[in-house]
């Protein structure tokens, strides 16, 4: 870690002398705030990611900007500092309510970066945060990857172990559930030891349990070490969002974090185009050892990642200053509102789940979120039965056919700086400040593209059509449409949950991510039959009308939105 500009003399500077800078936004006629070339780089009403939610007390200290302000001394006085949590029944933080104790915080001084800070995240360089944002979104799109690399070959898979349809359709399943089990740890762990430590440890021990999936005599030993797989693979998950947040400050991330949302959604469609392959020339068990090099290769490069997470680069800095000068009033307000990690556990495991109940928005939306997931993950299975059951191809010619959900993808991609380019506007009509509903036009966008492609894929495909020569287009071309809304449905929700709960970002996306994971887990276990026992037809047009009743949603949100919002306890209604 380079050394800090913050001197330990700079401790006894008296409240008053400190300035309060944002970490993007310039101060005219102060010489050390950063340079207006930053000054549209940041808005101060977005919700701060990088705030440690789960660790910090906020009914007792509320929230700061502490972590992504900057003070010419280095501190900031902890009495002026605390704020409410942004809701619609903001209180005043307990330790202000308290006499005693906000007399106590007049003397607290919490840390903070100085301007041009070479410890700052925001500070790297512009190649060097491109870089950041390759790695997490690559890592992501490996441990989707590996999720659906074994519907490649399940053929062999279920001769080799003497068992049907449903029960390997569990490798998937157990890995998915992973998935949303995994980041209800890693993210309350990540907040105290810091981002970088979540990258390696569990990135490690998943792929030491891919070694067993490889080597599988029986399928008890393939299902366990699918589900441990996907719990230690669902790091990246946790954490590439938040990283990517801590190196772009936030209005100028919207590409790097639209890569994100794209990942997990293209990630799994690499599966089976590559496994078909492996699995048709070298076997299934090298499908796991393609796995396992891709997994090795992305941890090469996650050992690379640097500490982003600025509550843990500020609270090392506090001890720091604290051994250097011996003053015990230098700390972070997560050292000074601490959760024990007990309660801090318990509220991550049942905070989201009495969100989802008692927060319509969230609900609704998950829901959303989680068809989309599911569907996915039910192309998987629905794919081989058209193209390799009617239409008798490989499984690796069949596989080719999901590039069309990677087109999809990428016109999704292309459009979302029209889409920012609009919430832009949308903002600068209200006075700088956008509502939430604004974030919802992308997913309005794309919600009709979802039923069109099912309709597509079920009435495309035999019988309606029968297979021969270049009838394959149609169920093939199904998944343009379908990665197209898919993307910008994800990544549409994704913005207003966050916008909509800036106080309980942490426990909304927990929640949504439980929620699509388990979609995504189910549908494999009865999709091949459903496609049987209805027929292509059918059962595509039932997950297409299905489809067809979520339309309205964002719709409705983005007219009635406020005032469910205003109802809520724990949104926003600004």
């Amino acid at each position: 870690m380079s050394e800090t500009p913050v001197s330990a003399t700079s401790t006894i500077a008296p409240a008053d002398e400190h300035e309060r800078h944002s970490r993007h936004s310039h101060k005219p006629g102060d010489s050390e705030a950063p340079t207006p070339t930053t000054e549209t780089t940041h808005d101060s009403n977005a919700p701060d990611l990088s705030f440690p939610f789960q660790s910090t007390n906020t009914e007792e200290g509320g929230l700061t900007d502490e972590y992504r302000v900057t003070s010419k001394t280095g501190f900031i006085p902890a009495n002026t500092a605390l704020k409410p949590v942004p809701s619609n029944h903001e209180e005043k933080p307990e330790a202000l309510r308290d006499p005693e104790m906000a007399k106590e915080l007049k003397d607290v001084k919490l840390v903070t970066f100085v301007p041009n800070d070479p410890e700052d995240p925001l500070n790297y360089a512009n190649w060097y945060k491109w870089y950041i944002t390759f790695v997490c979104a690559m890592s992501v799109v490996e441990v989707a990857f590996a999720s659906s690399v074994v519907t490649g070959d399940f053929g062999d898979l279920q001769a080799f172990f003497h068992v049907g349809d449903v029960v390997i359709a569990l490798s998937v399943t157990l890995m998915v559930c992973g998935f949303g089990i995994g980041p209800l740890f890693w993210s309350p762990l990540s907040e105290i030891y810091g981002r970088r430590p979540v990258w390696i440890i569990p990135a490690f021990i998943y792929i030491i349990f891919i070694i067993p999936c490889a080597r599988a005599q029986n399928i008890q030993t393939l299902l366990i070490c699918r589900f441990l797989c996907g719990f230690f693979a669902s790091a990246p998950l946790t954490l590439a969002g938040g990283t990517i947040s801590d190196v772009w400050d936030n209005e100028e991330r919207g590409f790097a974090i639209a890569l994100f949302a794209a990942a997990p959604y293209g990630g799994p469609v690499l599966g089976p185009l590559i496994g078909g392959f492996v699995g048709e020339t070298v076997g299934w068990r090298w499908m796991f050892w393609v796995n396992m090099i891709f997994a090795g290769l992305m941890f090469a490069f996650q050992i690379t990642l640097p500490e982003t997470y600025a509550p843990v680069l500020l609270k090392k800095r506090a001890a720091r200053l604290r051994k250097e000068t011996g003053d015990k009033t230098i700390m972070t307000q997560q050292e000074l509102f601490k959760v024990p990690f007990s309660q801090m556990l318990k509220d991550t495991l049942i905070r989201p789940f009495v969100m989802l109940f008692t927060e319509p928005i969230l609900l609704l939306l998950s829901l959303y979120v989680a068809l989309i997931y599911g569907l996915l993950y039910a192309f998987f299975f629905s794919y081989p039965v058209v193209f390799s059951g009617a239409y008798n191809w490989t499984p690796g010619i069949a596989g080719l056919t999901f590039i069309s959900v990677w087109i999809g993808l990428a016109m999704a991609l292309a459009a979302m700086p029209f889409l920012q380019r609009n919430y832009m506007k949308r903002a600068a009509a209200k006075g700088g400040k956008a509502e939430p509903e604004d974030r919802l036009v992308g997913m309005m966008v794309g919600s009709i593209w979802v039923p069109i492609s099912m309709f597509i894929f079920g009435w495309t495909s035999p019988g309606a059509v029968l297979p021969g020569g270049g009838n394959w287009v149609g169920p093939c071309s199904s998944g343009i449409p379908f990665g197209f809304g898919m993307v910008t449905i994800y990544f549409s929700a994704n913005a207003y949950i966050i916008d909509a709960f800036p106080g309980y970002v942490a426990s909304a996306l927990a929640a949504k991510t439980v929620v699509r994971s388990g979609s995504g887990a189910a549908m494999p276990l009865f999709i091949t039959a459903m496609y049987h026992n209805l027929g292509n037809g059918w059962a595509a047009s039932v997950w297409a009308f299905i489809s067809l009743g979520m339309i309205p949603i964002p719709f409705l949100f983005y007219r009635f939105g406020k005032i469910i919002r205003s109802k809520s306890k724990r949104a926003t209604s600004a």
